[in-house]
């Protein structure tokens, strides 16, 4: 199958979007009901990561974390000054598979994908592969 590409635009310098139900309606519009969804972020200093939906505090704290242990302002040498960004994008990683059964995607019950981005706010893509069961 052919890649999608969603766009976003991530509204702070640290923000944790989730986009369960826009990854849900390509799936669905695609048709596939057992595959996979390998999703990918083709940015230096943006990620892709799963956790908790139900409780936004989850988010706020993650995020709080992630400050504590890679603060903005730590006497990097990066000439653009948005290594703490870098650093934490590596940290989560860029790419997620989530499986699909039944036309939906395999998730537990309080799981949503979360696009993470760490140098915004800016326009951001994230590339999906919906790639159905071979035929048995």
């Amino acid at each position: 199958m052919k890649s999608r590409k969603l766009s976003l635009q991530t509204p702070a310098r640290d923000s944790m979007i989730e986009i369960t139900d826009q990854i849900r309606a390509l799936v669905r519009d695609a048709g596939v009901r057992s595959g996979s969804a390998p999703l990918f972020v083709p940015h230096t200093t943006a990620a892709v990561t799963i956790n908790e939906n139900a409780d936004p505090d989850v988010v706020r704290d993650i995020l709080r974390a992630m400050n504590k242990i890679v603060p903005w302002n730590d006497g990097y040498d990066h000439f653009e000054g948005n290594s703490a960004a870098h650093i934490k994008a590596s940290m989560f990683g860029f790419s997620e598979t989530v499986l699909i059964e039944d036309g939906d995607l395999v998730l537990g019950t309080w799981q949503g994908i979360y696009f993470c981005e760490f140098d915004g706010p800016r326009t951001r893509s994230l590339i999906v592969k919906i790639n159905p069961d071979p035929e048995a």
